[in-house]
């Protein structure tokens, strides 16, 4: 049986270092989301029409401050002010409540985001695919929408679990409340609550994988294609496949690595109560936002222009 010692203090300099960290991916993830949302929403000022890809990044941005927020927030309750002997107070209860309907909220858009670049650029010659993929392109304002309301009819259903169990265990709990199975007791009900909101996420990841693997079979003909005709290698589709599946599969694999660390930190904070597990987990938590943003930037051509025009006005100033 797996057992951890209980990490119940940690000294200064541990807290300094993780703290500092937090602020390191703080700054990042909110430089680098605040570019994206600020390229774009000065378009909107300028009442130049955003593009189907602008308009899906401009909400992702704004979902992704409001985690890296959330997530500094946490680093900050972590540290300061959480009693590790009684993990589960109400403030850190809510961080983690709302990171869960703010991460939920990122995959829907992501989700919007791989539909889009499977529509845009991959190439089919099934006449039911190729209906599909014209339909996404131009109802992809209809689908971001639809994603939004639905995210908040998880983010609904989120809350009710939550707020539910907590007031079941309001009313049925006292007789517990002195022993150590009622100090249990909400600790369980908490993780219960928090499988339930990650469980809403899956019609958005089975979505988000299969326009990924649709882009990718379509890479796959458009390579046997080329091979066949000779084409240059620096085809103009390819590097757009190429692009595309790069922050898709970065995304996911940022998403998964948030997923497993969150997993894991429900436990090590309410079972094995080891404080340093639950800090390592929430600066892996802190990397994703920033880092998932920081490859959009790269690979999108609108908002290279605008890094090499700031860094550009910045050499000559």
């Amino acid at each position: 049986m797996l057992t951890l010692t209980p990490s119940l203090t940690v000294s200064f300099e541990a807290k300094i270092g993780f703290l500092f960290l937090s602020f390191l991916e703080f700054a990042v993830g909110i430089l680098a989301n605040a570019f994206i949302f600020l390229v774009n929403f000065w378009d909107v000022v300028k009442k130049q029409p955003l593009s189907s890809c602008d308009l899906v990044l401009l909400c992702l941005s704004i979902t992704r401050l409001f985690l890296n927020g959330l997530l500094f927030l946490n680093a900050i309750q972590l540290t300061c002010f959480q009693q590790i002997q009684h993990p589960l107070n109400d403030s850190y209860q809510a961080i983690l409540m709302l990171w869960m309907i703010a991460s939920q909220v990122s995959f829907w858009l992501a989700a919007c985001l791989s539909l889009l670049y499977c529509s845009k650029i991959a190439r089919f010659s099934h006449p039911f695919l190729l209906c599909l993929m014209s339909w996404i392109s131009r109802k992809i304002s209809h689908i971001l929408l639809g994603a939004m309301l639905l995210s908040l009819v998880c983010a609904v259903f989120c809350m009710w679990d939550f707020f539910g169990r907590s007031q079941f265990m309001a009313t049925m709990g006292s007789p517990l409340n002195d022993t150590e199975l009622g100090l249990q007791v909400p600790n369980l009900q908490f993780f219960y609550s928090f499988l339930f909101c990650n469980v809403m996420s899956l019609p958005p990841f089975l979505s988000f994988l299969v326009s990924s693997g649709l882009l990718i079979f379509s890479l796959g003909s458009h390579l046997r294609t080329m091979k066949s005709q000779t084409r240059d290698s620096g085809d103009p589709s390819l590097e757009a496949h190429v692009k595309a599946l790069i922050s898709l599969v970065s995304f996911l694999c940022f998403y998964v690595l948030a997923f497993c660390a969150a997993l894991v930190s429900v436990p090590l904070l309410i079972l094995w109560r080891n404080k340093v597990g639950v800090m390592v987990c929430v600066a892996v938590m802190a990397a994703c936002p920033g880092g998932h943003a920081a490859i959009l930037i790269s690979g999108n051509a609108k908002l290279r222009r605008a890094v090499k025009t700031i860094l550009l006005w910045a050499w000559r100033s």
